[in-house]
Order: structure tokens, then sequence, then C-alpha cells
């Protein structure tokens, strides 16, 4: 347990920022999801309107540090791809 003032105001920030940036990562699969169902639905249109929704989503969490630049980089592509694939 945290002993000096210092460390456990540390501590209740660092619960409150788990707590913040559990809710953005939900938040962030939730539009993840909503893509992946539109691509196995097989609905091109619903699929591209999603990851049109998903792409800010994603930018966002970068911004505020929950997800890697590289990692949000490379989902988008793949989705990307999956989506224009579908379109075909």
């Amino acid at each position: 347990m945290a002993n000096t003032p210092q460390s456990k105001k540390r501590a209740r920030q660092n619960e409150r920022r788990n707590d913040i940036n559990r809710a953005r990562r939900s938040r962030i699969r939730t539009f993840l999801r909503k893509v992946e169902e539109a691509i196995a639905s097989g609905d091109a249109t619903a699929a591209k309107t999603a990851l049109l929704a998903a792409e800010p989503e994603l930018a966002r969490g970068v911004t505020k540090g929950v997800l890697h630049k590289n990692t949000v980089s490379r989902k988008v592509s793949r989705l990307s791809a999956r989506v224009k694939a579908l379109a075909n």
C-alpha cells in the first residue's frame, strides 16, 4: 500500500485513469465489432459506414494514449481492405 501522500495521490489518479481508459477501450472495441459484424453479414454499405464511424474513434484512442499509433494504423488498413474486397 502507498505510504507517502504523493504515492497515495498517484494511486488515486491511476485508479481514475484506469476507469477512463477502460471505458475508452471498450467504446473502441464496440465500434470495431460493428464493422466486423457488417463485414460478416456481407452488407458492403453498412460495413463502409461502420468503418467511417470507427476510424475517428480509433484515432481518438491514439491521441488519448489508449492505443499505439501503429496498432490503429494496422487495424484501419486491414479493415478497409476487407470492406473494399466486400464491395467488389
